[in-house]
């Protein structure tokens, strides 16, 4: 049989939560937005002081495949 090429769609999210020092919502989610991420082969990490953020992610991602089709 012929082997074939398929662009496999992919979707990798990891579910955590940030705890953050603010003095509101919207603070609060602007520090996560601007201050807060993770890159691929990296870790996750934040550019706010220590005493103003932790955090909790699983290490290993959920995966869902969205749809394959063949090139």
């Amino acid at each position: 049989m012929k082997k074939q090429r398929f662009l496999v769609y992919t979707e990798y999210v990891f579910d955590g939560v940030f705890d953050v020092v603010a003095e509101s919502k919207e603070e609060a989610r602007y520090k996560v937005l601007q201050d807060c991420g993770l890159v691929m082969g990296g870790s996750i990490h934040s550019t706010l002081p220590d005493d103003e953020i932790n955090w909790a992610f699983d290490k290993h991602p959920n995966r869902r495949i969205d749809r394959i089709t063949n090139v």
